[in-house]
């Protein structure tokens, strides 16, 4: 009998260690990745998407909270990355942290599931973990900004508005993005998969040129939007969603198509209220078509099962094939 090698597993805080970094490896990347599409506004920068809150939440509800020293060290390191770090950093890394930790802690208390398949879920990520905790993380850096001197009195509400919709949008269309790839995969090969790829062609092609377009027909996203939601639910409305809203802010950036003739306030804030209502409708709408559709096949089961117990009460009945000597002449 060949001898049993045993093999030594790595200590639990090695372990912990590891995780914690790739966490804030992919928290920096994000951030970064967010701070490329920076928008300038009355004279101060904000980003329209902020990635990390929506990486920062589905960390929490995936793997639960031994990822938050991940997150804390990611947002350190983004702060630092800005260069003129000062004590506000802590106020700053500390908001950035209790934000989507306390959107965890409510979406828990409130049963939330990761499948969004209920419009309860949806309604509870949108309000809960988007638009009241991420007050925290906003008001928490926009106050140490303003205390430090380095926020301007005149600017306050500028940059309040569009750092706690710029965190809204990133929970809105980022988390359930990553709920679904972490639970994805790959269907057998079917019918759909040629209607799945000619939507994204669909959306690829079309959104652009709306976007592009030096008419104002942004409007025209919400009907593919639509379309997508309907056939494929999240896995169609989240990424259409995410898509329009990255080539949305890539056009303002640019002061392209319907944003070239608009001033830098009203650029930001018809491409954050674009955003916004973008995440809100692709991720309501799906959950609420999941729902409708799981609720239709736990119907279809019952009266499968109810059919098939009348089957086996009808066979054991009076004459017949289960009662005894019902063939006897």
């Amino acid at each position: 009998m060949a001898p049993v090698v045993g093999i030594r597993a790595w200590p639990r805080p090695v372990l912990l260690a590891c995780a914690t970094l790739l966490v804030a490896g992919v928290y920096y990347a994000a951030g970064r990745l967010g701070l490329s599409q920076q928008l300038t506004a009355d004279g101060a920068v904000v980003t329209p998407i902020w990635p990390p809150t929506g990486l920062a939440l589905a960390c929490l509800l995936l793997f639960g909270p031994w990822c938050v020293p991940g997150i804390a060290l990611g947002a350190l390191l983004v702060v630092l990355s800005l260069g003129n770090a000062g004590p506000e950093t802590v106020g700053i890394v500390a908001g950035n942290t209790a934000a989507p930790v306390c959107a965890w802690l409510m979406l828990r208390a409130v049963g939330f599931r990761l499948s969004l398949s209920r419009l309860r879920d949806g309604l509870a990520l949108v309000f809960l973990g988007a638009l009241v905790a991420m007050l925290i993380s906003s008001g928490t850096g926009v106050g140490m900004l303003l205390v430090s001197g380095k926020l301007p009195m005149e600017h306050l509400g500028i940059v309040w508005l569009a750092w706690w919709v710029g965190d809204a949008v990133g929970v809105v269309l980022v988390t359930p993005l990553l709920l679904l790839l972490y639970r994805a995969r790959l269907p057998p090969p079917s019918a759909r998969w040629a209607e799945a790829a000619g939507l994204t062609v669909v959306v690829g092609v079309l959104v652009p040129l709306i976007m592009y377009s030096s008419v104002s027909v942004m409007f025209l996203t919400f009907p593919i939007l639509i379309l997508t939601a309907l056939r494929f639910q999240l896995a169609g409305g989240i990424p259409c969603a995410l898509f329009a809203s990255v080539m949305a802010t890539v056009t303002a950036r640019q002061g392209a198509g319907s944003f070239g003739r608009l001033t830098e306030i009203e650029t930001m804030v018809k491409l954050q209220a674009f955003n916004g209502t973008l995440g809100l409708t692709a991720l309501l709408l799906s959950s609420v078509i999941s729902e409708q559709l799981n609720t239709r096949r736990s119907v279809e089961r019952a009266c499968q099962e109810l059919v098939e117990a009348l089957q086996h009460l009808n066979a054991g009945g009076p004459g017949g094939p289960g009662t005894p000597g019902a063939d006897a002449r």
